[in-house]
């Protein structure tokens, strides 16, 4: 049977981390899994490490994710999801490397948002 394409694997991630049974989602991530976080010059190896990581994370309620936009081919994708406990809200940039059907790295960004600039007001919307 072939493999799932990166896309695929990365929506059934996403799909598991929205049930918050973080135990859940080590069945997508490989024996040798790695997650870098380069803004906190931080890495977490190995799916074990990962699930509790997120079990332990402070959370105010449910996690949801939701799915903005994911792009990839048969090795890789990327995914842009937003995440909120209902207090708590993020986004969140992924980049994915998939091999033998299963995630074996991700390389993931959370960007902080800031105030627009003032002296670009005339020239720019607020996002909806």
């Amino acid at each position: 049977m072939k493999n799932p394409s990166a896309a695929a694997l990365v929506r059934e991630f996403w799909r598991l981390m929205a049930t918050n049974d973080f135990q859940a989602v080590a069945a997508v991530l490989s024996d040798d899994f790695v997650l870098d976080w380069p803004q906190s010059n931080e890495r977490i190896r190995g799916a074990a490490r990962f699930c509790q990581m997120n079990q332990e994370y402070p959370a105010h309620g449910h996690w949801t994710f939701t799915i903005r936009r994911l792009v990839g081919a048969e090795l890789e994708a990327v995914s842009e999801v937003s995440v909120t406990d209902g207090v708590q809200s993020a986004r969140a940039i992924s980049f994915f490397t998939v091999a033998g059907g299963k995630i074996v790295r991700i390389v993931e960004y959370w960007p902080e948002p800031y105030a627009p600039q003032a002296n670009r007001a005339h020239l720019v919307e607020t996002l909806d």
